[in-house]
């Protein structure tokens, strides 16, 4: 008899790490843009983040969908979902694009 739980399992687990590798890989982005911001050097930050935010989603993805491609396309899902949560948590405030609104682009 299949044991559907344990498949189940597996699935929900390819969800979760898909989701928290998003969140890592996103979410590192978003702070690698306020750190840059700051730096005199910030393609050094970008080059450098944009290699080990890839280097870990890769390796996890892999690590997820080895031998699976139900697996990986869960791992792949949660990613995509991850940054969605991502850009809703990093939204700025109401108040503070409205400020931001009223600056010139060039300024």
């Amino acid at each position: 008899m299949p044991d559907y739980g344990s498949d189940s399992l597996g699935w929900a687990q390819a969800l979760l790490v898909g989701g928290v590798l998003g969140a890592v890989f996103f979410g590192g982005l978003w702070w690698t843009v306020h750190r840059a911001a700051l730096s005199p050097t910030p393609a050094r930050w970008f080059l450098v983040s944009f290699m080990v935010r890839t280097a870990i989603a890769l390796a996890g993805v892999y690590a997820v969908g080895a031998g699976s491609p139900a697996h990986m396309g869960l791992c792949l899902l949660g990613f995509v979902l991850a940054r969605a949560i991502v850009l809703r948590a990093t939204k700025p405030a109401p108040a503070a694009a409205a400020v931001a609104s009223r600056v010139p682009p060039c300024a």
